[in-house]
C-alpha cells in the first residue's frame, strides 16, 4: 500500500469540488469542507472530512445540524456520534479504506451514499444502508434517557 500524499489529496479535492475549502498541515493533517447533494431530489449537505496522520479519516455532517431524526428515534443510525454527526462509512478492522485511496473516490461518495440511506431512514424509520451496527456511547445515553422518559410517563414497552 502506497500512501497518497496529502498534497495530491488536496489537489484532487479542489479539482472535483471547486470553491470548497481545503486546509493542510504539511503531510500530517488535512481538512476539507464542502457541499454535496446525494441525489437530484436531495437537499445540499455540508460535510467536513478530517484526516490526521496515524489516526485516519473522519467525516461529519456539519449542516444541517442537527440532522432530522426519523419519527420515534432518538439517535442517528450508523454513526460514531449523533451529537457530532460523525458518519460510520467503513469498517476499519476489515481494511475497507486506507491512505492509498483518494477521498474523492471513497470517503466522499460513501458519505453521499450514507446521506441517501439517511433520507430513506427519515421517511421509513428503517436503516437500509447495511453495515455493522455498533451502539455508540451517545446512542446508549439517548436510549437510557428515552427509557427514563417512558418510565416517567408510564409508556413502558
Amino acid at each position: 500500500m502506497s500512501r497518497i500524499s496529502l498534497m495530491v489529496q488536496e489537489g484532487t479535492l479542489k479539482s472535483f469540488f471547486p470553491g470548497t475549502k481545503v486546509t493542510r498541515k504539511g503531510e500530517t493533517e488535512l481538512t476539507w469542507v464542502g457541499s454535496v447533494t446525494p441525489t437530484p431530489l436531495s437537499p445540499s449537505y455540508t460535510l467536513r472530512l478530517n484526516y490526521k496522520y496515524k489516526k485516519g479519516a473522519e467525516v461529519f455532517v456539519i449542516d444541517p445540524s442537527p440532522l432530522k431524526l426519523a419519527e420515534g428515534k432518538v439517535v442517528l443510525p450508523h454513526v460514531y456520534s449523533t451529537p457530532k454527526q460523525q458518519l460510520c462509512l467503513y469498517y476499519p478492522q476489515e481494511n475497507e479504506w486506507d491512505t492509498s485511496m483518494l477521498y474523492v473516490k471513497t470517503l466522499i461518495p460513501w458519505a453521499c451514499e450514507w446521506l441517501f440511506h439517511y433520507e430513506l431512514w427519515v421517511c421509513t424509520g428503517t436503516w437500509h444502508g447495511g453495515g455493522i451496527h455498533h451502539e455508540a456511547e451517545a446512542e446508549k445515553q439517548a436510549n437510557k434517557q428515552k427509557e427514563k422518559i417512558d418510565e416517567a410517563s408510564g409508556n413502558k414497552k
